[in-house]
């Protein structure tokens, strides 16, 4: 018994004993541990906390077993050392030798025994790297320089050290994602202030804080909250011969300004700010003499664009603004600020960046109406007009201008698209300085063919346009397409403004024959359409309808050719709206140059009919989405005016046979089923009290509305169909209409009454009104409201009997049908019966069979004999009935045979009248 137990205790040992390697890894990790627990107590015991070569020595023996790096699980502990020795490290400089060594093993990944201990002990490393950053305030410059160091390394992948078994680094991205969640960002940034005497750190350190906020939304965040903006404001123009710190504050700022929140940015941005900001910016712009001077200069712009977005700015109280003005219009105008006065360009890369940056900054500080006067005191618009003059020789030759011919056309570019935001707020200015006639002349040399650029290459000079690079170039590559695409854009701008003064002089200078050449040019181009071709043709036809809405002699200069390129984009119909390119905003202008440069004017009324432009109007209506379906209407409604209207829609049909009165109808069906009217399943009035109301009206009818506010009924007249749709059947008429079905004229029924119906719906809210605000009529208005209501419902009651007796009519005209259709299918039967019961006669009844034998061998001998011998010889035989017996083989098949006669080819296939089939 005991030899037997002991040999069980043998075997079960053996099984549960662990192999060496894991005994070695699970020794030193409880070495590990207690011998970190061990150094804790030692440094925080009040009984030893003196002994100081005692704690060197442990924290030495500590930190040599850590070479490869800390555990994940020791961070707790190892934060408590750092605070200990950063405490001691004041009055004892003993300590900070180990406080540099611990700080360098942070620079190596951190260590893991078990994969879920990077979710485990997440939070012990955040709050290790919170206390890492409060780590600055040893006063130690070779701390803070490791500090500095260690940070910086995070953002390198540092290879691990040869680790033990069972031991595996964090994975490289861990330790990032949790530095955003702590404060190290933000701490580093307020040890900002205790380096003003350790000006190597103090580099180190914005080296380091570009490459936190460079990286990480977070990081800006929390840099933020310790006002980081202003902070780096006001200590970007510090003396440094390195231009070092200049450079790590534009870049700190700049990641601010993109990747922080700009509320607080805006909060932390004051005079003092923006003026340190101007100063840097001006020292630069003087003194640059470096590329890379000339690249931060810029930098400082990019800057000031980011500010300037924001409407607290300051950049006009500071005076900056005076200042990016007067250098924004150099060197094509002349001015006498002493920024530009002795300034001269190099025309290089960096100055031609500049120069789009300031026109870029006018167009955000146009957004002040106070930098507006400014603008007129240094010539903006001037100087906008001579930017985009066509390209010509003459201008290389003079010396206004000495940018390449690559550069020259992207600042004419971007002149035209800062000139599309500023000539709506300078219009005086843009009259003064005849800014229609240089966009006129700049749209003439676009609508010339590329003959003189030709030439040109071919002389050798270097005049290439359409080959700019930057963003207002887009889709103008080897053209004139991207120069036509802003002017136009520009002649948008100003003709939205609604002054007449304007019309009319774009008028009398031939915009609008000029514009019709564009689209004349544009419709012969073999070149397949894009987004750029599209905008432009919207945008013409947007300018077009502006300028001939309320002038009869611009409709007649709009003319015949007009016409003609209207009925050419309505024949597109509506197959792409939806591809994407703005064929949805092309249909709607081309439908409104319709109302607007062609109705109203009678000749090119009636060429638009003679091109049956009504009919282009209805396939639209009819094939386009149900928002093309309010403005199409109202077209039509107008064009009604003209008596010729009303035979084109009357006579229109589509693909199906359907009428323009049934697609009215079928529209207002679709109208009321959208707007959730109340019907029947017939389509009759459901409540008679409320005929015509939606429900959206319903939802409404517990609220009250402003007294200069439009109420529910109102506001649908004019967004929704209904309105527009019983205006053109008044123009039609209500009878006689063709195409109409049952459903149809019970729908037109509820159109004819639509106006009734709707002034008791308004005289019904107004009721509801006063009920809501508490006012009581006086009896006599009150019996007039009750009688105009009671009218709309008895109306109403009168239009469902109508309908009714409509569908009455239709069920006795199908009954009707049907009984017809009853008496020919008897009749039919009656005639089957009497066929059926003569060809029995005829095989049961002896007598009929002689009378029949009779009738037939005369029909015979009246025939001539070749055709009766024909008509016996040819024939053919099919089996009738077949019988079996008992007999075996063919014996036993009884077969009857039937034999029918044959036509030959020459004689008559119609059986005489007399002659029975049989």
């Amino acid at each position: 018994m005991a030899s037997g137990r002991g040999l069980h205790r043998g075997k079960l040992d053996t099984a549960l004993k662990p192999r060496g390697s894991e005994v070695t890894q699970y020794n030193q990790a409880c070495a590990k541990s207690l011998e970190l627990s061990k150094v804790i107590r030692l440094l925080e015991d009040p009984l030893t906390a003196n002994l100081k070569e005692r704690h060197l020595f442990e924290l030495k023996k500590l930190l040599k077993r850590s070479q490869i790096g800390f555990l994940l699980k020791d961070l707790t502990g190892i934060t408590k050392i750092f605070n200990v020795c950063a405490e001691k490290a004041e009055d004892h400089p003993e300590y900070v030798p180990m406080l540099r060594e611990a700080i360098k093993i942070c620079s190596l990944p951190f260590l893991k025994e078990k994969t879920s201990d990077e979710l485990t002990y997440a939070q012990d490393v955040i709050d290790f790297l919170s206390h890492m950053g409060c780590l600055m305030r040893v006063s130690d410059a070779k701390v803070r320089q490791q500090i500095v160091e260690c940070v910086k390394s995070f953002y390198d992948i540092v290879a691990p050290k040869q680790l033990l078994d069972g031991l595996q680094p964090t994975s490289p991205g861990y330790r990032l994602q949790l530095l955003e969640r702590s404060d190290l960002a933000q701490t580093m940034l307020l040890s900002m202030a205790a380096l003003e005497n350790q000006q190597s750190i103090k580099l180190e350190l914005l080296h380091t804080l570009l490459i936190l906020s460079s990286y990480s939304d977070m990081n800006c965040a929390s840099m933020l909250k310790a006002r980081g903006a202003e902070m780096m404001f006001l200590h970007m123009n510090e003396p440094d011969p390195s231009g070092q710190i200049l450079f790590c504050s534009s870049g700190i700022l700049w990641n601010l300004l993109e990747r922080g929140n700009k509320e607080e940015v805006a909060a932390q941005l004051s005079m003092e700010c923006v003026i340190s900001l101007k100063e840097a910016f001006i020292n630069k712009l003087t003194n640059a003499s470096r590329h890379s001077d000339l690249e931060l200069r810029n930098d400082l712009l990019v800057i000031t664009t980011l500010i300037a977005d924001n409407p607290n700015s300051f950049l006009i109280e500071s005076l900056f603004a005076k200042q990016l003005v007067a250098l924004a219009t150099f060197p094509e105008l002349q001015n006498q600020d002493h920024l530009v006065r002795n300034l001269k360009l190099k025309f290089t890369s960096e100055d031609f960046q500049m120069k789009e940056l300031l026109l870029n900054l006018l167009v955000l500080m146009s957004k002040d109406s106070a930098a507006l006067q400014l603008f007129k005191d240094a010539q903006v618009m001037e100087y906008l007009l001579i930017l985009i003059r066509p390209p010509s020789a003459s201008s290389e030759c003079s010396g206004s201008r000495h940018w390449s011919s690559v550069q020259q056309e992207e600042l004419l570019l971007q002149g035209l698209a800062t000139l599309a935001t500023i000539a709506r707020l300078m219009l005086d200015d843009f009259m003064f300085f005849r800014g229609n006639a240089s966009l006129l002349l700049l749209l003439g040399w676009c609508l010339t063919q590329d003959e003189d650029t030709t030439k040109t290459k071919k002389s050798g000079k270097d005049r290439t346009f359409g080959q700019g690079h930057s963003f207002h170039s887009t889709g103008g590559r080897g053209s004139k397409k991207a120069h036509m695409r802003h002017c136009i854009r520009v002649l948008r701008s100003v003709t939205s403004l609604g002054e007449e003064s304007v019309y009319q002089d774009l008028s009398d200078q031939g915009l609008i024959s000029q514009l019709l050449d564009i689209l004349m040019q544009m419709k012969a181009s073999p070149d397949e359409e894009d987004i750029i071709d599209v905008e432009i043709k919207t945008n013409i036809q947007l300018i077009l309808s502006t300028l001939c809405e309320s002038d009869m002699h611009r409709k007649e200069l709009f003319g015949s050719e007009g016409v003609e390129m209207t009925v050419h984009f309505l024949k597109k119909g509506s197959d792409k709206f939806y591809s994407g390119l703005g064929h949805n905003k092309l249909i709607l202008t081309t439908v409104d140059s319709v109302r607007s440069c062609i109705i109203g004017c009678h000749t090119t009324e009636d060429y638009f009919l003679a091109k049956e432009g009504v009919f282009l109007l209805l396939d639209l209506l009819n094939s386009s989405p149900r928002c093309v379906h309010c403005i199409v209407l109202a077209t039509l409604l107008e064009l009604c005016d003209n008596p010729n209207t009303l035979p084109h829609i009357l006579s229109w049909r589509d693909g199906s046979g359907q009428t323009a009165p049934g697609l009215l109808l079928q529209l207002w069906i679709e109208e009321e089923k959208e707007t959730k009217v109340s019907r029947t399943r017939h389509g009759t009035i459901a409540d008679p009290q409320r005929p015509i109301l939606t429900l959206k009206q319903q939802e409404d009818a517990q609220l009250s509305f402003p007294a200069n506010g439009q109420n529910a009924a109102v506001l649908e007249i004019s967004e929704g169909l209904r309105a527009k749709i019983y205006f053109i059947f008044c123009k039609l008429g209500f009878q006689n209409l063709p195409g109409l079905s049952t459903k149809h004229h019970v729908t037109l029924c509820i159109v004819r009454n639509y106006q009734v119906f709707k002034a008791g719906e308004i005289w019904d809210e107004i009721i509801r009104e006063l009920r809501l605000e508490g006012v009581r009529p006086i009896s006599p208005d009150q019996e007039a409201l009750n009688t105009i209501c009671k009218i709309s419902e008895d109306t109403a009651r009168r239009v469902m009997a109508e309908q009714n007796s409509i569908l009455e009519q239709r069920d006795k005209e199908e009954l009707g049908e049907e009984e017809l259709m009853y008496s020919e299918i008897t009749c039919q039967r009656e005639l089957t019966a009497k066929a059926w019961d003569r060809y029995v006669s005829k095989t049961s009844n002896y007598e009929t069979m002689k009378e029949v034998k009779a009738q037939r061998e005369k029909h015979i001998q009246s025939k001539p004999e070749d055709a009766a011998g024909r008509l016996n010889e040819h024939f053919i035989e099919r089996v009738m009935y077949e019988e079996t017996t008992d007999a075996a083989g063919p014996a036993g098949i009884k077969v009857t045979l039937a034999r029918t006669a044959i036509n030959s080819a020459g004689q008559d296939c119609m059986r005489p009248a007399g002659l029975d089939p049989e």
